[in-house]
């Protein structure tokens, strides 16, 4: 279950393409929870998200932290404690500073990377093996500072089949990253029914997913756009995660009611 967090995140990630320019998607305070399990029955883990506002450097920023655990019967075989941390600027979502502290199995990652948007350079230092090096980037986003930035995104004009593209920077290297619309669904949840959005990212086969396109996840089609459910066909198994709780939104959550 070592990457249980990466399928968190494409779940976080993919939560909000469609917010109406007028209206903003999130807003400080703002707080998700996501129950996982594996193949259907068994309780994987959990994964949050939290955002405050706050200042670094002067510049006042969105300080978003992600953290994902498994549970305690998963734990046993696997433990995994992951916590992702993105500073990012209020009006354009570009990221000014990337934490990664995770330890998955026992396999330790301790890892920050500074953004100087001017000098369009990334500091990358690693306090395990106690190494600094710099990457120069163009127009990128970090793993959480994206999802905040797709957000604000108006795709109004967009329809089944079309795909929205950017660039990710992670570990020291910036990866394509693809999202294909899928259309629209309305699904049952533990709050009601709910207006989606159905969409999937592109991911790479292999190790963790059994095919590139092997992750679905339904958004509110709603203002705040924030994933709802996510279906994944792993190497082994299958993934499912649902919305847990909430609370801060920016905008009414809204629900059909019959």
């Amino acid at each position: 279950m070592k990457r249980i967090i990466l399928v968190s995140y494409l779940l976080l990630l993919s939560c909000a393409l469609f917010a109406q320019e007028s209206k903003k998607a999130y807003k400080n305070g703002e707080w998700l929870e996501y129950k996982m399990s594996y193949s259907g029955f068994l309780k994987a883990g959990t994964a949050t998200l939290n955002l405050e506002e706050t200042e670094l450097d002067g510049k006042k920023v969105f300080h978003a932290t992600g953290f994902g655990k498994t549970s305690t019967i998963i734990g046993w075989f696997f433990k995994v404690r992951d916590t992702y941390e993105s500073y990012f600027d209020v009006e354009n979502s570009k990221p000014y500073l990337f934490k990664r502290n995770v330890n998955e199995g026992g396999h330790i990652i301790r890892r920050d990377i500074k953004f100087n948007q001017s000098k369009k350079v990334a500091t990358i230092e690693d306090f395990k093996y106690k190494t600094i090096k710099e990457i120069s980037f163009k127009d990128v986003q970090d793993m959480i500072s994206a999802f905040y930035y797709l957000r604000n995104i108006n795709i109004d004009t967009l329809k089944a089949g079309d795909e929205i593209a950017l660039d990710m920077f992670f570990d020291a290297k910036t990866y394509p990253f693809k999202l294909k619309i899928l259309g629209r669904e309305v699904i049952r949840t533990k709050f009601g029914k709910i207006k989606t959005l159905k969409i999937r990212p592109v991911v790479q086969s292999g190790r963790v997913f059994k095919e590139s396109e092997s992750v679905t996840i339904w958004v509110t089609a709603d203002e705040n756009k924030i994933p709802i459910k996510l279906k994944a066909s792993l190497a082994v198994g299958s993934l499912r995660a649902e919305l847990k709780a909430f609370k801060g939104l920016a905008n009414s959550f809204k629900i059909i009611f019959d």
